[in-house]
């Protein structure tokens, strides 16, 4: 065999397990024939275990730390244990280099594209349910860098929470006080349709400052900061993903979550309260703009019926409710951000996620709200 050449040697029985001495190059110009060793190593042998012995081998590019990683993948995929030895340190290096995870869900999405209609919602499933848990990990790690934070308040990084927060929240108040005013001016003028059949306009006031205050007021809110804030923050820590920014910071000793993520909650969770009473106040103001020139309510009357709806307990639980879309949003986000790899479309794809992961987590949370406060 030519030293420029790909060889190999089996030793030991199928049943017992194979050792395979490889010898020569494992280099792109032999990587055909790597590739048709590989296949009869698994197709007519068919071993209860491998061995892969690199002692004799001379020279290894990237193409061999390919063959390997496949030998591996593919003796996992059959459930055959795989050993490699004698492994130098420059080749343990070329492995290193490659991304396994990567690697396997490329073969994912292969298989994937073979699956029934069955298999395909039970992948689905599995895949839904392991996104869950890595979203509620890191919020969990989230809150934890939070608290220890407040024990530390000169480490917050105050600067950029006031930016954040203008961004988040000055800069959103003429989107949240326009729709929150139509859906006030909507709710009062559909129910007066129907409350005016009995006589009982009175009791617009009532309608529209509960259903605000208690349900419409903070999930309206977060709807509308998941859609700027969310997404905004997602596709920054997605860009510093892809332009490695963030693996620099890492480098330098900085924990990215507490430098990029913890500023944008912090800056979420004071600005939802005050932009969640900027929604009620809008949406009451047009309902009180139907009332008084569409239902001939004295200004009186209406500002009377609304101080007589609300309560002190609604208000608390409305804010309460607010803080905890603010982390939830601002989380999912940054989280979305930080899982972006490779490419510009990873990006666009983190924020599309960002905002539908973030709205039905809302939605699901203030419907479990609804149950605790009911029986409250």
């Amino acid at each position: 065999m030519s030293s420029n050449d790909f060889g190999f040697d089996i030793k030991g029985l199928a049943e017992a397990g194979l050792t395979v001495s490889l010898s020569g190059r494992l280099s792109v110009e032999n990587f055909d024939k790597m590739l048709s060793f590989r296949g009869d190593i698994f197709s007519k042998y068919k071993p209860s275990s491998l061995v892969i012995d690199l002692k004799d081998v001379t020279y290894m590019d990237s193409a061999g730390a390919l063959f390997l990683i496949e030998m591996e993948y593919e003796s996992k995929k059959e459930g055959i244990p795989c050993e490699i030895t004698n492994m130098t340190k420059e080749q343990r290096g070329l492995l290193e280099l490659i991304d396994r995870d990567a690697y396997e869900k490329s073969f994912q999405v292969t298989k994937k594209a073979g699956l029934n209609f069955i298999e395909q919602i039970g992948h689905e499933f599995i895949k839904f349910l392991d996104d869950i848990k890595n979203i509620i990990t890191f919020i969990g790690m989230m809150i934890i860098k939070i608290i220890s934070s407040l024990f530390r308040l000169s480490s917050i990084r105050w600067n950029d929470v006031l930016t954040y927060m203008k961004k988040s929240g000055v800069d959103g108040l003429p989107i949240v006080g326009l729709i929150s005013f139509l859906l006030g001016l909507i709710m009062a003028f559909m129910s007066s349709l129907q409350l005016k059949q009995f006589g009982a306009n009175i009791y617009v006031p009532a309608l529209v400052s509960i259903a605000m205050i208690k349900e419409l007021g903070p999930i309206m809110t977060a709807i509308i900061v998941a859609g700027r804030t969310g997404s905004a923050f997602a596709a920054e820590i997605g860009t510093m993903k892809v332009n490695e920014e963030v693996d620099a910071l890492i480098v330098m000793g900085f924990d990215p979550i507490k430098f990029l993520a913890v500023p944008r909650v912090f800056a979420v969770m004071f600005i939802m309260p005050f932009l969640t009473i900027f929604s009620d106040l809008f949406a009451i103001f047009g309902g009180f703009v139907v009332g008084v020139l569409g239902l001939d309510l004295t200004v009186h009357t209406y500002i009377q019926q609304t101080m007589k709806a609300i309560k002190i307990f609604d208000i608390i639980t409305s804010l309460i409710k607010s803080v905890t879309f603010a982390v939830l949003i601002a989380g999912i986000g940054c989280h979305r951000g930080f899982e972006v790899k490779h490419s510009a479309e990873e990006v666009g794809t983190a924020t599309t996620s960002a905002v539908v992961t973030a709205l039905f987590i809302i939605i699901l949370v203030d419907s479990m709200f609804a149950v605790v406060l009911s029986y409250i």
